[in-house]
């Protein structure tokens, strides 16, 4: 049956370019495999030829694949399954990107992207080593290929594919208006893309400018680690065990800063977009990916300790094998869907368990057999390190990061776990304390091993040599930290004086950390920046800790609600935090008085700006904030809100709405009830009473306006809250040119109205009494205080700047020396 409105030539050349992209990689792996194990020049030369040819069809495939995947978005062409679930017309150009990487099919083919750029790269600058790694890159390529491919073998479905129809992916199994005769046995009917008018669109909380740019970058990241792997298992394979380290090391040093800015860009994605008033949760995909980072950072140490010193070959072949697999565990983890109910980030389960766990076990088992069935082969030096040398103290720091990557992915495999051995272990009731009681203990231990270490010398340091060089940066670091004692303070006090003293420890051990780091680059390298990589990594790397520790243990709720309006909050939200606004009262907020000014709508979705205007008491500072809640958006009820922030350059103002007025009720179907009252006779209402002070009667008034006997009546009353508050109001009432006028007054924060209606000749009064919800328009506001968090963003760009130098001067020396890398 042909389909009115359906655009097929897209879809039709997308599953084109998916089957030629499976069959290139696959025919690029075995010519790359068959030129690795050919032993005669001129025939692996043939082979390499025609592999490199399979895997720029592969680059072709890809690229296409990915124009015509965005096309079909960008043009919204909803009878594509993966167009309709991801965007919709609302969706501006700026988060097109991010839908297309949302779902699991796009995702795959971002890594498959990156895989193809690095790819070009290897072909062109490996050289010898080109065969044997790019045989691994090509067969990820395969393997990632096939989660792609949507192709059917027997009964058993290999993948998703992106460019699946609407009509067949099952969507309107349950919806019999679109089928004929009303029969959802029967077909759809042929005009059935008449009633798809819009798509899903992306989830509210990645329409953030950060989900453009952090999936890319951290995909990079996973994608690059699959190069030092490679090498390693080249190394292996061909026996040659010493000299893939000098073109791994700069593809590691590459692989570390890139997945180390694409993790932190993740948490200011958070910080930006998530209203958990922080960066990092803990949360079981954030660890996921924080894992394969810590694992490499241990390799690339390892690797330069070889480097200077002959040992730790071993351990580097390790490390490079385990950060890589730990990507491909992390990538079981978050798309199997076995972390669904643990954490906020993961993918949900496509039916596709047993191809990640074979695009796990296919790469991380072999390595691991040929590391051990070669591990005697492995050159080592058999004299043990002197514990006056620095490659025996990086050892150190390198098992400690080791180690704390093993610790982070135990607790986040629990899951895991309970599914194998059908366990029900509950996760601690504090996930982050359960955490933070270890790691602060791990950022000590580094922290010193890190200020020290660079001023030992490879193999042996003598004892006068070492004090002379390291007493002046622990002189200036002591005099540092005592100031920070004697005139800071840590307010983490909820989880008692041990972990705080911890705390202060970590924040000593940094500043350490930084200044032992900034002195070497003068007193070890004579302030050359050239060779000043590593101390400037580590001086980054210190301030990435202490913008941790100190904004996190001083973090501080600015929006403390006492004795104000309270409101109806979401789940875990405390009400003595959250301070409600009504539009245009003035509220004090700490320093600041705060005022409500008013919200304005996205034309085209459920999503409102809410104005906060700040003004500091003092008069020297005034701004706007503008957070924004998406409002019972596609069928999600109650509020998905984004926060707003305020930069200083020693804090941050990070704001958030948590509840807002019923939309609903903003149409006035209240009526006015009337009683009659005299002076001192009180009246209840739902949150509080009223008083009639008095009345009063003014009969000078202006001819011209009120006429001849006009009169005007005063009554003060006096209202007193549930919540304390005392209102005072006076409701008027003119007789002007024989007419009656009386005018309401509202009491906003109260939902009240009252007006004046008539004097009685005994001189009492009717008054009419209204309590409606449209009279108060409210938003309910979250505030932090993060002090000094600036030092932490900072400091992942100074530790990326390091690591890039360093990998720079490890590319100029490759070169220099003719290693073939």
């Amino acid at each position: 049956m042909d389909y009115i409105g359906e655009h097929l030539l897209p879809g039709q050349l997308g599953h084109f370019f998916i089957v030629l992209s499976l069959v290139a990689s696959l025919v690029a792996t075995f010519c790359y495999f068959r030129s690795t194990q050919s032993k005669i020049d001129d025939e692996s030369a043939r082979w390499k030829k025609l592999a490199r040819y399979a895997f720029i069809t592969e680059v072709v495939s890809v690229l296409a694949i990915f124009s015509i995947l965005f096309y079909i978005i960008h043009n919204h062409l909803f009878e594509y399954h993966y167009a309709w679930k991801h965007s919709s017309r609302s969706l501006e150009f700026k988060y097109m990107l991010a839908c297309f990487w949302e779902g699991q099919e796009g995702s795959f083919l971002l890594w498959s992207f990156w895989h193809c750029i690095l790819g070009l790269i290897l072909i062109k600058s490996s050289k010898k080593w080109e065969a044997p790694v790019m045989t691994v890159v090509s067969f990820a390529q395969f393997a990632l290929a096939t989660m792609i491919a949507g192709i059917y073998i027997f009964n058993w479905k290999m993948g998703t594919n992106p460019f699946i129809l609407l009509r067949d992916s099952g969507v309107f199994d349950n919806a019999p208006a679109l089928h004929l005769n009303l029969d959802v046995n029967q077909p759809l009917r042929p005009d059935y893309m008449s009633s798809i008018k819009d798509g899903n669109d992306l989830n509210p909380l990645l329409q953030n400018y950060w989900m453009v740019i952090h999936p890319p970058v951290l995909f990079l990241g996973f994608a690059s680690t699959i190069v030092p792997f490679a090498f390693a298992l080249a190394g292996l394979w061909k026996r040659i065990y010493g000299e893939w380290t000098k073109p791994a090391l700069p593809w590691g040093l590459f692989s570390a800063a890139v997945l180390g800015v694409g993790i932190m860009m993740g948490a200011m994605w958070a910080y930006e977009s998530l209203t958990f008033g922080g960066y990092w949760a803990w949360d079981p995909v954030e660890n996921a990916s924080l894992v394969p980072w810590l694992v490499l950072i241990s390799g690339i140490h390892t690797l330069l300790i070889y480097k200077h010193s002959g040992h730790s070959l071993r351990a580097t072949h390790l490390f490079f094998i385990l950060a890589f697999g730990f990507v491909l565990y992390s990538t079981f983890l978050t798309r199997s869907g076995i972390l669904g109910e643990s954490s906020v980030h993961a993918f949900t389960d496509l039916g596709m368990n047993f191809q990640l766990l074979s695009f796990l076990l296919v790469f991380v088992l072999p390595a691991l057999l040929l590391f051990f069935r070669r591990y005697k082969e492995i050159p080592t030096i058999q004299k043990e390190e002197n514990t006056s040398s620095r490659e025996f103290w990086m050892f150190i720091g390198s098992l400690v990061f080791f180690l704390s990557a093993i610790v982070i992915i135990g607790k986040t495999s629990l899951p895991v776990f309970n599914k194998i051995f059908g366990t029900k272990i509950a996760p601690p009731e504090d996930a982050e304390y359960a955490y933070n009681s270890i790691q602060v203990y791990v950022a000590i231990i580094l922290a010193l091993l890190t200020a020290v270490t660079q001023y030992l010398k490879y193999k042996e340091t003598g004892r006068g040599y070492f004090w002379k060089k390291i007493l002046t940066p622990t002189i200036l670091a002591v005099i540092l930290s005592g100031l920070l004692f004697a005139f800071a303070t840590i307010n983490y006090t909820k989880k008692g004086p041990v972990f705080l003293g911890s705390i202060w420890m970590a924040v000593i051990c940094s500043i350490y950390t930084i200044v032992a780091n900034a002195s070497y680059i003068w007193l070890g390298i004579k302030g050359s920046l050239r060779l000043s990589g590593g101390s400037i990594a580590h001086v980054g790397f210190g301030m990435v800790l202490l913008g941790i520790l100190i904004s996190s243990s001083n973090k501080e709720v600015i929006s403390n609600n006492i004795g104000g309006i309270p409101a109806p909050l979401g789940e875990g939200e405390d009400p003595r935090e959250n301070l409600t606004l009504v539009k245009d009262v003035n509220m004090d907020m700490g320093k600041y008085t705060i005022t409500y000014l008013g919200d304005s709508a996205h034309p085209k979705k459920q999503l409102s700006y809410y104005r906060i205007h700040f003004k500091s008491k003092d008069g020297k500072e005034e701004f706007t904030l503008m957070p924004n809640s998406f409002v019972n958006y596609k069928g999600n009820e109650g509020l998905m809100s984004n926060p707003d922030a305020r930069h200083y350059w020693n804090h941050d103002v990070f704001t958030y709405i948590t509840s807002i007025s019923n939309p609903d009720s903003e149409q006035d179907t209240a009526a006015f009830r009337h009683a009659n009252l005299k002076p001192g006779d009180s009246l209840f209402y739902s949150n509080g009473f009223l008083i009639l002070q008095e009345l009063k009667r003014k009969d000078s008034l202006p001819v011209e306006i009120f006429g001849p006997g006009g009169s005007l009546y005063e009554a003060p009353i006096k209202i007193f809250s549930k919540s304390g508050s005392v209102y005072s109001v006076t409701s008027r009432l003119a007789v002007a040119k024989g007419e009656m006028m009386s005018l309401p007054d509202t009491i906003t924060s109260e939902s009240l109205v009252l007006r004046l209606q008539k004097v009685n000749p005994d001189n009492s009064i009717e008054l009419g009494v209204k309590e409606s919800n449209a009279v108060m328009k409210y938003i309910t506001l979250k505030a932090y205080k993060f002090p000094y968090i600036n030092l932490l963003w900072f400091g992942v760009a100074i530790t990326a700047i390091g690591i890039i130098i360093s990998m720079i001067r490890r590319i100029q020396l490759n070169r220099l020396k003719g290693s073939g890398s």
